[in-house]
This record gives C-alpha cells, structure tokens and sequence, in this order.
C-alpha cells in the first residue's frame, strides 16, 4: 500500500460523527488554523502592575490599605468584567479597567492600576466614631466596629476613612486612616480590621470623616433572598425599582445579576457605567500620579473638570444600563434609563429597559429636551430590555433581548432615527459582541450571528458542541473580543456545569473555520495601543495574550499544553485491517525558544466506530535545531521517521505538545501503512 497522506480540512468540525467527518479535525485545545493547518496558540505573560496603595486620592484619599487587604504584587481587587483603552492629548496609554468591586485607570503597560472607584456618600466629622472590643485581638490585629448611622454600606463594600482625632484604645489613628474592606452588621454599625491590638472594650470619644465607595456587585449571577437582592442591592419588579441596598421582599428568590461596566470616551476623558446604576465622569489630570475619583453625573450635582465645573439639569438620567458616546457630534447615550416625569421638570424613579436617552451635542449636562439643543430620546418597541449597543462604521447597533435596531444620526429636528434590521433574534449577554473586518458578529443564545448590512446566522461546526454544554443562567459573563493579527473572533463561555468561564470558541473570518478549547478569562480586548491582546484573568491579573510561547503568569513560566485531533479515516476504502509502522513527520518549530524542541504525534487505532480506541503509539517527533536566541531559520531538521506499530480499520491522528518554550505548525505527515486482512 502506497504512503497515506494526513491531509485534513481546515478547523474543528463536531457537528457529526467522527467518521462522517473523515478528512476533518474533531478535537483542539490551545489551538489555532493558520493557511489551513494547525499550530499552537502563542503563549501569555502578565503584566506587572499593581493596585496603588500609596497615593492619597483627592483630599479624601488615606494613606493606604492595610496590610492585609493589599492584593499581589501584579494584580487588582475584584474580577474585571471591562477592559478599555485610549491615549489622551498629552499621550498617556491609559487602560479603563472595570471589576466587580472596583474600577481603576492604569496609565501604560506595568503602570499603577490607579483605584478611581467613585464615592457614593461621606460622613464627616462622625462623633464616637469607633468600638473596640479586646476579644477581637488576633495575631497584631483586632476588629473595630465603626458607629455611622444609615451608612447604607454592605459586606464587602469599601469605605476610606481619614482625620481620625486620636487613638482608639491603644490603635493608633495611623493605622484606622486608610482604605478598609467593611463587614456589615446593621444599618447603623459595621466592622474593620485594622493594624494593632484594642487595651480595652469601650467607646471613646473619637471622631472621624468617612468616605463609602460604590457599592461592590457579585463576580457570578446568583439566587438572593432578603436584604439587598435583585438588581444591585435592590428589589426589581417590572419597570421598578426599590432602589440600591433596599429589601427584597421577604421570602421571595431573586436574580441577582453579576457586575458590568460600560464606558466611552467623552474627548479625552471616560464616562463610566456599573449596569443599572448611574454614569460617572472620570476627568483627565494633567499629572498620570494624581488621578482623581470618578463624579457623579447627577441632576443638581456639579462636576469639576480640569477647574472649570458642569452641572447636569434636572432631568438627568440616574440609572442606566448602558452608556455610550456617539462619534457622531459627541452625544452621550443612556441605553435602558429613567424616563422624565410627567411634568417635564425631572426623571421618574424607576428604570426602562427600553428606552434610550441622549444629552444635547458635545454636553454631559443637558438633558431636556428643548428647540435650542438636540436632546432627546426614543422607546424601542421590541423585545422587553435592551441588552447592549455597538458604535459601527456607519451606526450605532442597539440590541434588544429580540431585536436589532439600527440608530443613526439624522439632525434636527429627530435628531436620531431607528430602524429594525432584525427581529427574533437572541443574544446571549451585553458583552457577548465583537466587530472584525466591519462586520459584526455575536452569539445568541442557540447559535451565531453575524451583521455586514443585514442580520444573518453564521454557519458553525461547533454548534452543537457549544451551545448543548453550556450555562446559560451564566449568561452575562459571556463575552467576544478579537484578535485581528490571526484574523480571530473570540467567545469565552461557561460550560454546563460552571460558574466561571472556563471555555472559548474562535471563529477565523478570513479562513471560515472553527475550533475550540479552555481557557479561563473575564474579559477581553485588542487594542493598537498596545502591543498585544490584553486579557483578565480570576487571579486580579491583566494578561498579554500572543507574548511567548508559554504561560508567563506563573514563576517561573509554565509549560501551555496544545493538542488537535483528527476525526477518524479509513485504512483504504475500511474493508482491511491496516497496520501502521512507520510516520514520515512534517511540522515546523518556528518561533520555539529553548533547543531541540518536541512534539508528540498519537496514532489511536479502532476497528469499528462503535468500538473503543485500542493501544496506541505516542512517538516524539524532535527538532534537531537550537532556537534559542536564534532569529532565522534554514530549513527544518528534525526526527525523519517515527517507528510505531498500531493495528485497525480506522484511526486518528493526534499532534500535540506539553513542554516549555515549544512552539509548532503541522504540515502533511504521512502514514507508512501496510495491508493486515478483513478481519
């Protein structure tokens, strides 16, 4: 029998039998297409800064955490749902980065993660301030209990507190003046660990200012019942809402939906928005160490920028689920908002997820509508909330949770115009959307989708792989980003049994093909500010995705592990046996980074396919060049042939490879075979 060529189709097909996709790849892990052939994902390293814990923040700001509440050296507090970079007027590289508990801005790769979390209510000179008990005393610290009546604080929110009068029985006011992660106990009282060790349990006459962050959200969608569920800290029925860290009605489970971030830029500056609350203003200072809190975009409520100050009107939306700023004439965009009130003189208390507000051109301030501005608003009529928006080429992209409208500027007197350009549609969450190549694709909540002028589903072989094990209920933790330099659409999802991402899909859109793996991320984006795709991982850490070969968040660096499989083929036409004894290899190494790199090639024989694999053979295929520090190549040497001895009608064909500094590209191998019978 002549030489059997491994000549498979481009991508990962799962959508039949492995059988019925002979000729095509069945498995991946860590694996990309490249011209039609599988190679190795390229590896990652993290990026080494850190949450600043020095820097006062506006004359609030304390010194510091404490000891041990600072996070690892290269990381941040919370799980980051939003990554959003930009460079301002005095090119800065700055790096919006939103979590669960905190948003930062860092300024350049390795910069300081600078917490910007805006401050949602202040207490100033608070009289008997402070509790000790000498029971608490543990290990050179001991548990305070702050006395601030209608804190409106919950366990885990964070509060910085400053001008401490003096020492509270034996802990010196140094180590109380600074940031603290609260533990509520009621609405009047709720504890802090801090530095030292109480002499007595008492309360002493100590005053101090404090100043409460916004309140944290959840990392996972979860069931609540009680105090501070449904939507962020407050019961949600219908069109309404009870408000942040009201009661839930007694009894009753209720989602509680995870934390997300929008934002824009607003010239050089951000407008910032944690879903369902209100939009923030983060200015610009002309010092990247100096940065100042987000401010509150508020009816009534002024906003200091570079020292001049807007104050937005009355009718300014309080809860938004999504903000956006149009390119076109710079309007600031409130997706799912507060309605104005029947009076026309300020904004209802609850919250439409259909409707869509918008300021007056090149203004965060003014909001009612009126014949000498442009601001406006319009209420979609499909679908029952608006789920995200997408700035296009030629639009802005509204999605509902059944519809895709198109909004476009058209000048007074409408001012925006919308059209539905699909409808009984899904989309799986507000971040679940990428554009590449100006078209834009997302994934819905049974299949994909893509848009270039008209709504289409896109062909997937991984349909049925992805969407029958999945977890749905996860939903908004789902999110796309792109990797323009392969070509590539990401989609990182939970699978059926997880509640964090723990799997991606990639689409090629210049090749049409698919293929898989798991991977843990929060959130994604690919920026040409920088250098490479940045990602964020469970551990705090902001992560350069096609840096290396390895695993650079571990020290030392980790070995990535990547394989592909075949579907199964057929020894001739499947009507003999065929035994397998030798491989004529065909892989490059390009790109690797220590000597003599190696990967494995697995030959999995069967008789039939309803049969089990049998033994099979696992021979390293090595290279025979150094390519350490070695930045050309001639051509490649490496193992000439690999001996193995398997037996079976069909087989499939593995390349795969777990060591350090490897990097490779199968080519067309070929299976030296040899006819063994029908039976």
């Amino acid at each position: 029998m002549p030489l059997q060529k491994l000549q498979f189709r481009p991508g990962v097909n799962r959508e039949s039998t492995t059988l019925a996709n002979e000729g095509g790849w069945f498995e991946s892990d860590k694996v990309r297409f490249r011209s039609g052939f599988p190679e190795k994902l390229g590896g990652w390293t993290k990026d080494t800064g850190s949450e600043d814990v020095t820097t006062p923040k506006t004359t609030f700001a304390a010194s510091g955490l404490v000891t041990a509440l600072e996070p690892t050296t290269g990381s941040f507090w919370g799980v980051c749902r939003a990554l959003f970079n930009w460079i301002n007027l005095s090119g800065y590289n700055l790096l919006g980065l939103g979590t669960n508990l905190k948003y930062y801005i860092q300024n350049g790769v390795g910069g300081t993660f600078y917490d910007v979390t805006p401050i949602r209510d202040t207490a100033t000179g608070v009289a008997n301030a402070f509790t000790t008990n000498t029971a608490t005393n543990s290990g050179g610290y001991t548990t305070l209990i702050v006395n601030d009546a209608g804190h409106g604080a919950q366990t885990g929110d964070f509060v910085c507190i400053s001008n401490t009068s003096g020492p509270v029985n034996g802990v010196l006011a140094a180590n109380i003046d600074g940031e603290h992660q609260i533990t509520y106990i009621s609405s009047s009282t709720y504890s802090i660990t801090v530095v030292g060790t109480a002499t007595s349990s008492s309360t002493p006459a100590v005053s101090a200012n404090f100043y409460y962050q916004l309140t944290v959200g959840s990392d996972v969608y979860t069931t609540s019942v009680g105090w501070g569920a449904g939507g962020w800290g407050g019961a949600t029925t219908g069109y309404s809402s009870t408000g942040w860290g009201s009661a839930a009605p007694a009894g009753l489970g209720i989602g509680v939906q995870l934390r997300l971030w929008s934002q824009a830029n607003f010239g050089q500056d951000l407008i910032i928005n944690p879903r369902g609350g209100a939009m923030y203003y983060w200015a610009v200072n002309s010092s990247p160490s100096t940065f100042d809190r987000a401010q509150i975009i508020k009816a009534s409520t002024s906003i200091t920028i570079r020292g001049s100050t807007v104050t937005p009107d009355s009718t300014c939306p309080s809860l938004v689920n999504t903000v956006m700023v149009s390119d076109a004439s710079r309007f600031v965009i409130a997706l799912g908002c507060n309605p104005i009130d029947s009076a026309g003189t300020g904004i209802e208390s609850y919250l439409d997820p259909l409707l869509v507000r918008w300021s007056d051109q090149e203004s965060v301030s003014v909001w009612t509508p009126d014949v000498d501005n442009q601001a406006g608003s319009y209420r979609l009529s499909q679908g029952s909330e608006i789920i995200t928006g997408l700035q296009t080429r030629q639009e802005i992209l509204v999605w509902t949770d059944a519809a895709l409208y198109s909004m476009q500027y058209l000048g007074a007197p409408y001012v925006w115009g919308f059209q539905i350009m699909g409808a009984n549609i899904s989309i799986m969450g507000p971040n679940a959307v990428a554009v590449a190549n100006n078209v834009t694709y997302w994934m819905g909540t049974d299949k994909f989708y893509m848009y270039s002028g008209r709504v289409e589903t896109l062909p997937c072989t991984l349909r049925q792989y992805v969407f029958d094990d999945i977890n749905l209920q996860q939903s908004y933790q789902f999110f796309a980003g792109t990797n323009e330099g392969y070509n590539e659409v990401w989609w990182f999802y939970c699978s059926a049994n997880s509640t964090v991402i723990d799997r991606y899909v990639i689409f090629n859109h210049l090749e049409r093909t698919w293929y898989y793996g798991t991977m843990e991320r929060t959130a994604w984006t690919d920026s040409p500010l920088r250098d490479y795709p940045m990602a964020a991982g469970y551990d705090g850490m902001l992560i350069y995705h096609e840096d290396g070969v390895d695993d650079g968040t571990t020290n030392p660096p980790s070995a990535i592990t990547a394989y592909c499989q075949s579907s199964d083929f057929d020894i001739g036409d499947g009507h003999n046996f065929g035994i397998v004894w030798r491989i004529i290899p065909d892989v490059t190494f390009d790109g690797s980074t220590v000597n003599n790199p190696t990967t494995v090639f697995t030959v999995r024989p069967r008789q039939n396919p309803g049969t089990n694999y049998g033994s099979t053979d696992n021979p390293d295929v090595v290279s025979a060049q150094n390519y350490q520090n070695q930045q050309t190549y001639n051509v490649q040497q490496f193992t000439e042939y690999a001996y193995v001895r398997v037996r079976g009608r069909q087989m499939a064909f593995k390349i795969s490879s777990d060591a350090l500094g490897v990097s490779w590209q199968l080519g067309t191998p070929r299976l030296d075979v040899r006819p063994d019978g029908r039976r």
